[in-house]
């Protein structure tokens, strides 16, 4: 009778999680552990529940991988492998001929020859918004539709940016995949180096 009322009497003392019954309270309480028993045999994502380790196999189907040696990358092409083994590197082979930058791809050198002629060629249909990258023009729409295409299987966070989505998942797996070379500090992101 529960399920016609909206009454949602179990809730999580740690969140705002809320349910209609006990069982779901106590798969939830497993997201506020470091408990995440199963491990997914392809890749490096551990779960906390049965359920979601199968959900999450799905994306494995038919898919070949390619793993980085140095870290714990694992991309779907050898190209997107080998375009990632350059952030390991000084490499950056693309090089602006108007100024000192230079970067790992020659798609972002593209973009950048933009910022030296001003041209914003993708343009906002709702304002007047312009910008570079038709990818930047896409997130910014998102602003108007308040879409967040990106949804966590863990929790209720969404967002509009794939890669804020990877690295929200690594709060659940309490991995951190960037380490200091001179001491043992590890973080999730980057930056925090």
């Amino acid at each position: 009778m529960l399920t016609h009322t909206s009454e949602k009497p179990h809730k999580c003392t740690l969140c705002y999680y809320t349910c209609i019954r006990r069982v779901d309270l106590n798969k939830h309480m497993l997201i506020h552990t470091d408990e995440k028993p199963f491990k997914c045999s392809r890749c490096n994502f551990a779960f906390t529940t049965r359920g979601q380790l199968k959900e999450h196999t799905l994306t494995h189907v038919d898919k070949k991988f390619y793993n980085c040696p140095l870290c714990n990358y694992v991309g779907t092409t050898n190209g997107g492998l080998k375009q990632h083994a350059l952030t390991h590197t000084d490499e950056k082979p693309f090089q602006c001929f108007l100024c000192n930058y230079s970067c790992t791809r020659r798609g972002v050198l593209k973009r950048h020859m933009l910022t030296h002629t001003g041209e914003k060629p993708y343009k906002c249909s709702l304002c007047n918004y312009a910008c570079t990258s038709s990818g930047d023009l896409k997130r910014h729409m998102f602003a108007h539709t308040g879409e967040k295409p990106y949804e966590c299987s863990h929790c209720n966070y969404a967002c509009i940016r794939s890669g804020d989505l990877n690295r929200h998942m690594l709060t659940h797996t309490s991995e951190k995949p960037h380490k200091c070379t001179l001491c043992y500090y590890t973080c999730i992101r980057r930056v925090d180096l």
